[in-house]
């Protein structure tokens, strides 16, 4: 099932969240996936990253299985689906729903800032590399793409 979040599901899309960077297979090593996320965002400083964005919730048994945000202007900030739940097309049903109502807001383009794990789903959703960057976290250097795809 996929649905809009609420305020009140912000601890949940944090585990979703530290789940997806921390666990699972990974191109980043150990000490950088630390270094992304050291821990599972909380209060107010996440609610209030959250409550800027909206928030795409896919749902099984009860249970948040991913989530993926937007912003205006098409930006998609974050999408992350639980290790075990991924590779089963999740991201493509969270995407898609994602784009249709992009479209629906005449949006000329969706853009991200894709993790090396996140690249080659964005690319299956027709997703290009507009160039390849290195961020720096506590002493760790992380690759990732800005990517984009034209919607007009």
């Amino acid at each position: 099932m996929l649905r809009w979040a609420a305020p009140a599901d912000a601890p949940e899309l944090a585990q979703v969240f530290f789940a997806a960077v921390r666990e699972g297979p990974s191109p980043y090593s150990q000490a950088q996936r630390r270094a992304w996320l050291p821990e599972p965002p909380s209060g107010e400083r996440w609610a209030a990253r959250l409550s800027r964005l909206e928030t795409l919730v896919a749902e099984s048994e009860g249970r948040i299985t991913g989530f993926m945000t937007v912003e205006p202007g098409g930006y998609i900030d974050l999408a992350f689906v639980l290790p075990e739940h991924q590779g089963t097309g999740l991201f493509r049903k969270l995407y898609n729903r994602i784009e249709q109502r992009a479209r629906g807001r005449q949006e000329p383009c969706l853009w991200t800032h894709a993790s090396l794990m996140a690249q080659p789903a964005f690319r299956a959703m027709g997703f290009l590399v507009i160039h390849h960057e290195t961020v720096v976290r506590d002493g760790q250097s992380l690759a990732r793409a800005e990517m984009e795809k034209r919607l007009k």
